[in-house]
């Protein structure tokens, strides 16, 4: 089975919203105090939100549907660890949602 490219404009662009998470994220952390707990969440969370379009551009260069497949789901676990260490930054931050 061969994958084929839509020619057909995107509805969503997938790899500058990915592209734009990961931005977003390293502006926000950098609004948190440096605690020493924040300091370890934030290394994670920088991370894990960078995986997810970095995974996503790999998933874009599949070897076979089942590849593809493979990256996608690994986006979507970079996707919930993200929210997972943002979870901890808001239950151990004072004054999160006003940053």
């Amino acid at each position: 089975m061969k994958i084929q490219k839509l020619t057909e404009p995107k509805k969503y662009d997938l790899e500058e919203l990915t592209l734009k998470f990961a931005i977003d994220s390293r502006l926000f952390v950098k609004k948190l105090p440096r605690t020493i707990s924040n300091i370890e969440d934030v290394k994670q969370y920088v991370r894990s939100s960078g995986s997810v379009g970095a995974s996503y551009i790999e998933a874009n260069e599949p070897l076979s549907k089942k590849d593809f497949c493979f990256r996608i789901k690994i986006c979507r676990k970079e996707a919930k660890e993200s929210s997972y260490w943002l979870k901890i930054m808001k239950a151990t931050t004072q004054n999160f949602n006003q940053k």
